[in-house]
C-alpha cells in the first residue's frame, strides 16, 4: 500500500494520477475562487 492510500482517501486507486489531478484542480480552484471573492468584497473591484 502506498502512503497516498492511507488517511482520508482510504479507497482503491486513491493514488492514481487521475484522482490526484482531480483533487488538485478542485483544491486550487476553490482557493482561487475564495481569493477572487475576498478581493472583490474588500476592494469593490467590479
Amino acid at each position: 500500500m502506498s502512503d497516498l492510500n492511507r488517511g482520508i482517501m482510504k479507497f482503491e486507486g486513491a493514488d492514481s494520477p487521475k484522482s490526484v489531478t482531480i483533487s488538485t484542480v478542485l483544491v486550487l480552484g476553490s482557493i482561487a475562487v475564495l481569493i477572487l471573492w475576498a478581493l472583490s468584497s474588500a476592494y469593490a473591484i467590479n
